[in-house]
């Protein structure tokens, strides 16, 4: 579980591709970035598990799926990625449930300033679009942000100064593409009025009451 705030910047100076799969070494840009072996850490806000570390750097195996669903199918050696360690219980949630499970990419349309903030325009696949509210969450390769303004064909974030200047989005231009990840409570809720598991009669005030109960 991660939170979207992300921690520092990697660069990745190795892909090896081992049949379906790839090996990802990345060294952070702080050197204060401590990782256990077997932990998790967010790249791109892919969620993937450190294997090696050495002299500085570490190790990631990025199977098929995760390449499937992920832009890590692109890397190559010099890319600059988001990082982000896994959530500590009872740490301060700065962003928002973070799962680190890429639903799929978006293509960033254009941008314009502000008031001093990037709005970006990012398209959006059609199946994904559905999970997308006007002041809801999302992360986008990782970073936890809300959109400002959402159509059937996209989403615009806003991209303040302190954003800009610790994750990789100035790196980002149109036609980019980037992870991701819907809010969780946006999927479920859809989930339960697909498969009929809330009461035809519900109203608004029972269901905001289940979702204060669950903490949200």
């Amino acid at each position: 579980m991660f939170t979207g705030i992300i921690e520092c910047i990697g660069t990745i100076i190795g892909v090896q591709h081992r049949g379906t799969s790839i090996i990802l070494t990345i060294k952070p840009e702080n050197d204060d970035f401590p990782v256990n072996i077997g932990g998790s850490v967010a790249v791109d806000g892919t969620c993937l598990t450190l294997e090696r570390r050495e002299g500085g750097t570490m190790q990631f195996n990025a199977v098929a799926e995760t390449l499937h669903r992920t832009t890590l199918s692109e890397v190559s050696a010099g890319r600059r990625v988001n990082l982000e360690r896994a959530a500590l219980l009872g740490s301060r949630l700065d962003g928002h449930f973070v799962y680190g499970h890429v639903d799929g990419t978006g293509t960033i349309l254009r941008d314009r300033e502000m008031n001093g903030s990037i709005v970006r325009t990012i398209a959006v696949p059609a199946e994904l679009s559905r999970f997308m509210a006007e002041k809801g969450a999302i992360a986008v390769d990782g970073i936890s942000l809300t959109i400002a303004e959402s159509a059937a064909a996209g989403i615009a974030v806003s991209l303040i100064p302190h954003t800009l200047k610790i994750t990789t989005m100035p790196l980002k231009k149109a036609g980019d593409t980037v992870n991701l990840e819907c809010d969780m409570v946006a999927r479920y809720l859809y989930r339960f009025m697909q498969t009929g598991n809330l009461p035809a009669a519900a109203t608004a005030e029972p269901l905001l009451s289940l979702m204060q109960r669950s903490g949200f």
